[in-house]
């Protein structure tokens, strides 16, 4: 699951796929016959259209760029107390660590993980269990995140410690008592070439990265600004576990409308591939996926 793009391999690193959830209750405006036009090219990858499902990844990307190798997002974990999703609670003996290898990479290889967000199924492997406790998955590594993105998460947690399934207490705080945490914002430059964007809507301080790989051609990973290609035909839903459903479909029409005029190629967190492209058709987008 190895793509090379210009001066940078990206490689897919699978934690759960695929993870379906019921099409109404991850986008509760949505319907069938609405993605009717669509179905050829949604079905059976991206949508169980039977069952009424959307299939998603939940994965990491693992970037080699720029002389960095940098992971997106850290999925479900193991040994998380999540009893209110019994597929995410207590997992153990995954294949995560084992893909991470076989992308050639070790946890002490990573020297950045940026989280696009601090959902439970984009932070998990943060952080391992060792004796009990909550350490550093990935010792060596600077954890990029944003602050109010973190600020937010720290006072719902107060509030409400059961909050985001008690992923704050142990993926994120514990990096951040670490001094392993360093703050980015739109504009920032991580890496020569690597730009982060501002993508608030689904979380408050949901951040993406641009990376330009070569003269004309630039990769965009977005988080969960999209979930899944239905939103590309779809761009008005929102998902339920969006923050700010309102600001979410603004900066997805921003995002798709770029993308399109830019030819950007789109990585969504959650794709079940590689990646894709976006087409203006006539004041409606519509996704090529890379096979």
């Amino acid at each position: 699951m190895q793509s090379q793009y210009g001066s940078a391999t990206v490689s897919r690193v699978i934690d759960i796929d695929p993870f379906a959830l019921p099409l109404k209750l991850l986008f509760p405006n949505a319907t069938l016959d609405a993605l009717a036009p669509a179905r050829e090219a949604l079905a059976g990858t991206h949508l169980d259209w039977a069952n009424g499902a959307v299939l998603l990844a939940v994965q990491s990307h693992l970037i080699r760029f720029g002389g960095k190798t940098i992971l997106i997002d850290a999925c479900v974990g193991e040994h998380k107390p999540r009893p209110a999703r019994p597929e995410w609670h207590q997992r153990k003996a995954t294949s995560y660590m084992a893909r991470l290898a076989a992308a050639g990479c070790t946890p002490d290889d990573v020297d950045i993980v940026m989280c696009t967000h601090l959902h439970a199924d984009h932070v998990g492997w943060n952080t391992r269990l060792d004796s009990g406790r909550w350490v550093p998955t990935f010792a060596n590594a600077r954890y990029l995140m944003n602050q109010t993105e973190i600020d937010y998460r720290a006072k719902e947690a107060a509030a409400r410690p059961e909050a985001d399934h008690g992923s704050f207490k142990d993926s994120v705080l514990p990096v951040i008592e670490r001094g392993l945490v360093k703050t980015v914002q739109a504009g920032d430059e991580i890496v020569d070439g690597g730009t982060i964007l501002a993508l608030p809507g689904h979380a408050p301080g949901q951040i993406g990265l641009e990376i330009a790989v070569g003269k004309d051609e630039r990769l965009l990973f977005c988080g969960d600004a999209i979930h899944s290609p239905l939103q590309v035909f779809q761009p008005d839903w929102s998902s339920a576990f969006c923050h700010d459903g309102g600001l979410a479909v603004a900066t997805r029409r921003a995002l798709l409308e770029r993308c399109a005029a830019e030819r950007l190629r789109l990585v969504p967190n959650h794709l079940r591939g590689p990646s894709m492209h976006v087409h203006d058709r006539s004041g409606s987008f519509v996704p090529t996926f890379e096979t």
